[in-house]
């Protein structure tokens, strides 16, 4: 890194505040230790209630610089806030892969998802007392067909003065994994329609990788950094394990993984050496 500081300034976004409180605790800790500048809630999460909500306003009251947005949520294992709403499977929005399909085959109605996604940007302010900074879509729902339209439509009307998230590399290197090539390709479009919406995004994102490998993350992080332009995001999922979690997440231990890593020494020396700080 050179004399005159850092070379590029990133967001590092842990994504889940609200899906237990074992995640919740850990991404407080990190906003404290500043070793995060974004979170990003889920309003329809089991973890919500008014201690948890009042324990993030604190903290990140402490770290003025931290990013708090709205993880906004249209697959299982989750209820909608509005109803009716459709698809849903039992009283829960469909699974991943069945919402996948139904927003490439155009089977979704985007007036209802759109009133779906307002509905979870006034829970946020009702929850926070303000509007989000920014908002993004749990397992990257707000950038499939269909889907995107309704959710870019939200946020203009809803929360104008928010920024989104993009899940493309935007330039540089071809994404490394499956996950992230799809990601890649529908947020090419994405970036078209908040363009042409008037809705400001992220210039560049990493963070998607295969959690079922349980891969030593401290590489993996700085392998996030390769080609990300300054402003880039990347997404995490930090968290303490606990009853809650397991039920939701079969994959939990990997959020303590990254946690451990996050809150460690050699997360700093690693920014370091690639000239980039936290924003």
């Amino acid at each position: 890194m050179s004399d005159a500081g850092p070379q590029r300034r990133i967001w590092l976004c842990a994504d889940d505040y609200g899906l237990s409180p074992g995640v919740n605790r850990g991404i407080r800790d990190l906003i404290a230790r500043r070793r995060l500048n974004a979170t990003s809630l889920m309003v329809v999460g089991p973890a919500v209630d008014h201690d948890e909500i009042e324990a993030l306003k604190a903290v990140a009251a402490g770290n003025p610089a931290c990013a708090i947005g709205l993880h906004a949520v249209m697959t299982a294992p989750f209820h909608p806030l509005t109803m009716p709403f459709k698809p849903l499977e039992g009283s829960l929005f469909p699974p991943l892969a069945g919402m996948l399909r139904r927003s490439i085959a155009s089977k979704l109605d985007g007036e209802m998802i759109a009133a779906e996604f307002a509905a979870q940007i006034a829970a946020f302010r009702t929850l926070m007392g303000r509007a989000p900074d920014y908002v993004d879509g749990h397992q990257h729902v707000h950038i499939f067909p269909q889907v995107r339209t309704a959710f870019l439509a939200a946020v203009a009307h809803h929360a104008p003065g928010a920024w989104v998230r993009q899940c493309g590399r935007a330039h540089g290197r071809r994404p490394g994994s499956p996950k992230a090539l799809l990601l890649d390709v529908l947020s090419r479009k994405f970036r078209r329609k908040a363009a042409q919406a008037g809705v400001s995004f992220n210039p560049g994102f990493a963070g998607a990788y295969d959690f079922t490998r349980q891969p030593e993350f401290g590489p993996l992080m700085e392998s996030f950094l390769d080609d990300l332009p300054d402003g880039g995001l990347v997404m995490c999922h930090p968290g303490f394990v606990d009853d809650v979690l397991i039920s939701l997440d079969p994959l939990a231990g990997q959020r303590e993984r990254e946690y451990a890593y996050l809150a460690g020494d050699e997360f700093i020396a690693m920014l370091l050496r690639n000239g980039v700080a936290l924003r």
